[in-house]
Protein backbone atom coordinates (compact mmCIF):
# COMPACT_ATOMS: atom_id res chain seq x y z
CA UNK A 1 0.00 0.00 0.00
CA UNK A 2 1.36 3.10 -0.86
CA UNK A 3 2.22 5.85 2.07
CA UNK A 4 0.21 8.86 2.84
CA UNK A 5 0.66 11.26 1.32
CA UNK A 6 2.24 13.94 3.48
CA UNK A 7 1.17 17.32 4.44
CA UNK A 8 2.19 20.85 5.32
CA UNK A 9 1.68 22.51 8.16
CA UNK A 10 -0.59 25.06 6.61
CA UNK A 11 -2.56 22.13 4.79
CA UNK A 12 -3.46 20.14 8.20
CA UNK A 13 -6.39 21.29 10.07
CA UNK A 14 -6.90 21.10 13.70
CA UNK A 15 -4.01 19.41 15.80
CA UNK A 16 -0.94 18.10 14.89
CA UNK A 17 0.27 15.86 17.40
CA UNK A 18 3.99 14.97 18.40
CA UNK A 19 4.40 11.48 19.62
CA UNK A 20 6.86 9.92 22.22
CA UNK A 21 8.93 7.34 21.28
CA UNK A 22 10.58 6.85 17.83
CA UNK A 23 12.86 4.13 19.48
CA UNK A 24 11.60 3.11 22.21
CA UNK A 25 7.99 2.34 20.81
CA UNK A 26 9.05 1.13 17.17
CA UNK A 27 6.96 -2.45 17.83
CA UNK A 28 4.07 -0.17 19.27
CA UNK A 29 3.92 1.99 16.44
CA UNK A 30 4.19 -0.70 13.69
CA UNK A 31 0.88 -2.02 15.17
CA UNK A 32 -0.68 1.24 15.64
CA UNK A 33 -0.07 2.68 12.53
CA UNK A 34 -1.65 0.89 10.25
CA UNK A 35 -5.14 0.80 12.36
CA UNK A 36 -4.44 4.68 12.05
CA UNK A 37 -4.65 4.70 7.66
CA UNK A 38 -6.66 1.98 7.44
CA UNK A 39 -9.55 3.03 10.26
CA UNK A 40 -9.20 6.29 9.95
CA UNK A 41 -12.84 6.38 11.06
CA UNK A 42 -11.53 5.16 14.60
CA UNK A 43 -9.74 8.74 15.32
CA UNK A 44 -10.72 12.18 15.46
CA UNK A 45 -11.09 13.83 12.31
CA UNK A 46 -9.19 16.88 13.49
CA UNK A 47 -6.17 15.88 14.86
CA UNK A 48 -3.18 14.14 12.59
CA UNK A 49 0.37 13.04 13.19
CA UNK A 50 2.50 15.24 12.87
CA UNK A 51 5.83 13.70 14.36
CA UNK A 52 7.24 10.83 16.29
CA UNK A 53 10.21 11.72 18.95
CA UNK A 54 13.13 9.86 20.62
CA UNK A 55 16.81 8.55 20.19
CA UNK A 56 18.38 5.29 20.78
CA UNK A 57 19.36 4.21 24.00
CA UNK A 58 22.99 5.10 24.92
CA UNK A 59 22.46 7.91 22.61
CA UNK A 60 25.60 10.45 23.58
CA UNK A 61 23.70 14.00 22.36
CA UNK A 62 20.62 12.48 23.86
CA UNK A 63 19.04 14.36 26.71
CA UNK A 64 15.74 12.34 27.39
CA UNK A 65 15.50 9.08 29.44
CA UNK A 66 18.80 7.27 29.14
CA UNK A 67 18.61 3.63 28.67
CA UNK A 68 15.73 3.66 26.21
CA UNK A 69 15.54 2.92 22.51
CA UNK A 70 16.66 -0.30 20.76
CA UNK A 71 14.99 -0.11 17.64
CA UNK A 72 16.82 -0.29 14.93
CA UNK A 73 17.37 2.93 13.16
CA UNK A 74 16.82 1.79 9.56
CA UNK A 75 13.82 0.14 10.51
CA UNK A 76 12.46 3.44 12.48
CA UNK A 77 13.47 5.42 9.31
CA UNK A 78 11.91 3.02 7.42
CA UNK A 79 8.64 3.13 9.05
CA UNK A 80 8.33 7.07 9.22
CA UNK A 81 9.25 7.00 5.50
CA UNK A 82 6.09 4.42 4.87
CA UNK A 83 4.02 6.91 6.58
CA UNK A 84 5.00 10.38 5.62
CA UNK A 85 5.92 10.90 8.85
CA UNK A 86 8.41 13.38 10.38
CA UNK A 87 11.43 11.94 12.44
CA UNK A 88 12.74 13.59 15.48
CA UNK A 89 15.76 13.38 17.31
CA UNK A 90 16.11 13.55 20.25
CA UNK A 91 19.19 15.50 21.05
CA UNK A 92 18.48 17.67 23.32
CA UNK A 93 21.79 17.11 26.30
CA UNK A 94 22.41 20.64 27.99
CA UNK A 95 25.87 19.77 28.81
CA UNK A 96 27.61 18.66 25.40
CA UNK A 97 31.19 19.83 25.07
CA UNK A 98 33.20 20.73 21.49
CA UNK A 99 34.39 17.40 22.06
CA UNK A 100 31.47 15.46 21.88
CA UNK A 101 30.09 17.01 18.12
CA UNK A 102 32.75 13.98 16.67
CA UNK A 103 30.67 10.81 17.86
CA UNK A 104 30.51 8.42 15.54
CA UNK A 105 26.94 7.45 16.33
CA UNK A 106 25.21 10.50 16.48
CA UNK A 107 26.81 11.63 13.58
CA UNK A 108 25.73 8.59 11.39
CA UNK A 109 21.89 8.75 13.12
CA UNK A 110 22.17 12.18 11.09
CA UNK A 111 23.07 11.56 7.92
CA UNK A 112 20.97 8.51 7.92
CA UNK A 113 17.59 10.42 9.19
CA UNK A 114 18.57 13.76 6.92
CA UNK A 115 17.80 11.56 3.83
CA UNK A 116 14.08 10.79 4.98
CA UNK A 117 11.13 11.14 2.80
CA UNK A 118 9.28 13.61 5.19
CA UNK A 119 11.74 16.05 6.69
CA UNK A 120 13.43 14.89 9.60
CA UNK A 121 13.81 17.09 12.84
CA UNK A 122 16.20 17.57 15.39
CA UNK A 123 14.97 18.52 19.55
CA UNK A 124 18.25 20.73 21.13
CA UNK A 125 19.42 22.71 23.85
CA UNK A 126 23.21 23.26 23.18
CA UNK A 127 23.41 26.34 20.89
CA UNK A 128 27.05 24.43 20.23
CA UNK A 129 24.79 21.45 19.11
CA UNK A 130 23.12 24.10 16.90
CA UNK A 131 25.71 25.66 15.21
CA UNK A 132 27.78 22.37 14.60
CA UNK A 133 23.88 20.65 12.87
CA UNK A 134 23.41 23.70 10.45
CA UNK A 135 26.94 23.36 9.40
CA UNK A 136 26.96 19.70 8.72
CA UNK A 137 23.33 18.99 8.42
CA UNK A 138 20.99 21.38 7.18
CA UNK A 139 18.61 19.30 6.24
CA UNK A 140 16.86 19.23 9.47
CA UNK A 141 14.25 21.38 11.08
CA UNK A 142 15.32 22.38 14.59
CA UNK A 143 13.01 22.20 18.04
CA UNK A 144 14.08 24.29 20.81
CA UNK A 145 13.80 21.55 23.93
CA UNK A 146 11.34 22.33 26.46
CA UNK A 147 14.61 20.97 28.82
CA UNK A 148 15.81 25.00 28.84
CA UNK A 149 12.97 25.19 31.48
CA UNK A 150 11.74 28.42 30.06
CA UNK A 151 9.60 29.64 32.70
CA UNK A 152 9.28 33.00 32.51
CA UNK A 153 7.30 34.22 29.66
CA UNK A 154 9.29 36.60 28.45
CA UNK A 155 12.56 34.44 27.98
CA UNK A 156 9.88 32.11 25.86
CA UNK A 157 8.68 34.76 23.55
CA UNK A 158 12.85 35.77 22.75
CA UNK A 159 12.86 31.70 21.89
CA UNK A 160 10.13 32.17 19.78
CA UNK A 161 11.67 34.86 17.86
CA UNK A 162 14.86 33.26 17.75
CA UNK A 163 14.97 32.31 13.20
CA UNK A 164 16.67 29.04 13.80
CA UNK A 165 13.96 27.46 15.35
CA UNK A 166 10.77 25.80 13.60
CA UNK A 167 9.27 25.02 17.24
CA UNK A 168 9.75 26.15 20.68
CA UNK A 169 8.49 23.85 23.21
CA UNK A 170 7.39 25.54 26.24
CA UNK A 171 7.84 24.68 30.42
CA UNK A 172 4.27 23.11 30.71
CA UNK A 173 3.75 26.27 33.70
CA UNK A 174 3.24 28.40 30.37
CA UNK A 175 0.55 26.20 28.83
CA UNK A 176 -2.08 28.34 30.76
CA UNK A 177 -0.85 31.92 30.50
CA UNK A 178 -3.68 32.59 28.34
CA UNK A 179 -3.59 36.48 28.31
CA UNK A 180 0.35 36.58 27.13
CA UNK A 181 -0.43 33.46 24.84
CA UNK A 182 -3.13 34.98 23.18
CA UNK A 183 -1.13 38.09 22.15
CA UNK A 184 1.38 36.47 19.92
CA UNK A 185 0.97 36.79 16.44
CA UNK A 186 -0.15 34.16 14.12
CA UNK A 187 4.21 33.25 13.05
CA UNK A 188 4.75 32.95 16.81
CA UNK A 189 1.54 30.68 17.45
CA UNK A 190 2.55 28.34 14.43
CA UNK A 191 5.87 27.70 16.54
CA UNK A 192 4.83 27.01 19.74
CA UNK A 193 4.69 23.53 20.85
CA UNK A 194 2.59 22.62 24.45
CA UNK A 195 3.63 19.97 26.71
CA UNK A 196 0.37 18.55 27.18
CA UNK A 197 0.30 15.69 29.79
CA UNK A 198 3.33 16.25 32.68
CA UNK A 199 2.88 14.73 35.37
CA UNK A 200 6.33 16.86 37.19
CA UNK A 201 4.82 19.04 40.48
CA UNK A 202 3.70 22.08 38.77
CA UNK A 203 5.30 24.28 41.35
CA UNK A 204 8.38 21.83 41.34
CA UNK A 205 11.72 24.08 41.19
CA UNK A 206 14.28 20.55 40.50
CA UNK A 207 12.92 20.44 36.80
CA UNK A 208 16.48 21.58 35.09
CA UNK A 209 18.73 20.03 37.63
CA UNK A 210 16.58 16.45 37.05
CA UNK A 211 17.32 17.11 33.08
CA UNK A 212 20.81 17.84 33.73
CA UNK A 213 21.45 14.58 35.59
CA UNK A 214 20.31 12.81 32.26
CA UNK A 215 22.45 14.73 30.39
CA UNK A 216 25.26 13.61 32.22
CA UNK A 217 24.24 9.96 32.18
CA UNK A 218 24.18 10.14 28.78
CA UNK A 219 27.50 11.54 28.72
CA UNK A 220 28.75 8.50 30.40
CA UNK A 221 29.16 9.90 33.53
CA UNK A 222 28.51 7.56 36.74
CA UNK A 223 26.39 9.93 38.57
CA UNK A 224 23.87 8.81 40.78
CA UNK A 225 19.89 9.15 40.02
CA UNK A 226 18.21 12.49 40.66
CA UNK A 227 16.09 11.89 43.17
CA UNK A 228 13.20 14.64 43.51
CA UNK A 229 11.89 16.00 46.55
CA UNK A 230 8.48 16.60 45.26
CA UNK A 231 5.95 14.69 47.81
CA UNK A 232 3.92 12.92 44.73
CA UNK A 233 7.64 11.75 42.98
CA UNK A 234 7.72 8.57 44.57
CA UNK A 235 4.79 7.29 42.92
CA UNK A 236 6.05 7.66 39.08
CA UNK A 237 4.24 8.80 36.31
CA UNK A 238 0.30 8.41 36.85
CA UNK A 239 -1.97 9.32 34.28
CA UNK A 240 -4.73 10.10 36.13
CA UNK A 241 -2.34 12.24 38.03
CA UNK A 242 -1.54 14.54 34.85
CA UNK A 243 -4.96 15.33 34.41
CA UNK A 244 -5.37 16.80 37.29
CA UNK A 245 -2.00 19.12 37.32
CA UNK A 246 -2.68 22.47 36.57
CA UNK A 247 -0.32 22.55 33.06
CA UNK A 248 -2.62 19.93 31.82
CA UNK A 249 -3.98 20.20 28.30
CA UNK A 250 -6.81 17.95 27.30
CA UNK A 251 -8.92 17.13 24.12
CA UNK A 252 -11.65 19.43 25.51
CA UNK A 253 -8.81 22.50 25.69
CA UNK A 254 -7.35 21.57 22.74
CA UNK A 255 -10.69 21.75 20.59
CA UNK A 256 -12.10 24.16 22.63
CA UNK A 257 -9.49 26.65 23.33
CA UNK A 258 -6.04 26.46 21.98
CA UNK A 259 -7.44 25.34 18.24
CA UNK A 260 -9.59 29.30 18.14
CA UNK A 261 -6.90 30.74 19.65
CA UNK A 262 -4.55 30.06 16.97
CA UNK A 263 -2.37 27.12 18.26
CA UNK A 264 -2.55 23.67 16.57
CA UNK A 265 0.80 22.06 18.07
CA UNK A 266 0.82 19.46 21.08
CA UNK A 267 3.68 17.49 22.33
CA UNK A 268 2.64 13.95 24.27
CA UNK A 269 5.87 12.63 26.40
CA UNK A 270 6.27 9.13 27.71
CA UNK A 271 9.59 8.29 26.15
CA UNK A 272 10.63 6.60 29.56
CA UNK A 273 7.07 4.86 30.36
CA UNK A 274 6.14 1.57 29.12
CA UNK A 275 4.23 0.76 25.89
CA UNK A 276 0.76 0.09 28.03
CA UNK A 277 0.54 3.91 29.31
CA UNK A 278 1.65 5.35 25.90
CA UNK A 279 -1.11 3.50 24.24
CA UNK A 280 -3.58 5.52 26.76
CA UNK A 281 -2.33 8.34 25.56
CA UNK A 282 -2.45 7.45 22.14
CA UNK A 283 -6.78 6.46 22.50
CA UNK A 284 -7.28 9.30 24.89
CA UNK A 285 -5.93 12.17 22.67
CA UNK A 286 -6.55 10.82 19.03
CA UNK A 287 -9.13 7.79 19.29
CA UNK A 288 -13.04 7.92 19.21
CA UNK A 289 -14.54 6.54 22.63
CA UNK A 290 -16.52 4.44 20.48
CA UNK A 291 -13.55 2.90 18.91
CA UNK A 292 -10.93 2.40 22.08
CA UNK A 293 -12.26 -1.61 22.62
CA UNK A 294 -11.31 -1.83 18.94
CA UNK A 295 -7.97 -0.39 18.96
CA UNK A 296 -6.66 -2.15 22.02
CA UNK A 297 -8.08 -5.50 20.71
CA UNK A 298 -6.10 -5.17 17.57
CA UNK A 299 -2.93 -4.25 19.69
CA UNK A 300 -2.49 -6.64 22.47
CA UNK A 301 -6.11 -7.64 23.78
CA UNK A 302 -6.41 -11.80 24.09
CA UNK A 303 -8.75 -13.07 25.34
CA UNK A 304 -6.87 -15.72 27.42
CA UNK A 305 -4.88 -12.44 28.79
CA UNK A 306 -3.92 -12.51 32.63
CA UNK A 307 -2.74 -9.34 34.41
CA UNK A 308 -2.46 -11.15 38.03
Amino acid sequence: MAAMKSKSPTQVPGARYHLPGLFEFYELYKVFLPLWRNHRDWFYEWCDIASIYGAPMDCLWGGGRAGFGEADAKNVLSLMNEYGISARLTFSNSLLQEEHLADKKCNELCRLFSGAKEKSGVILHSDLLLTYLKAKFPEFYLVSSTTKVLTNFDDFERELNRPEFEYVVPDFRLNKSFERLSALNQSQKDKVEFLCNECCNFGCKERKACYENVSRKNLGQDVADHKCASADAAGGYRFSLAMKNPGFIGIQDIQKTYLPMGFSNFKIEGRGLGSAIVLEFLLYYMTKPDHQLEVREAIYLDSMLDLF
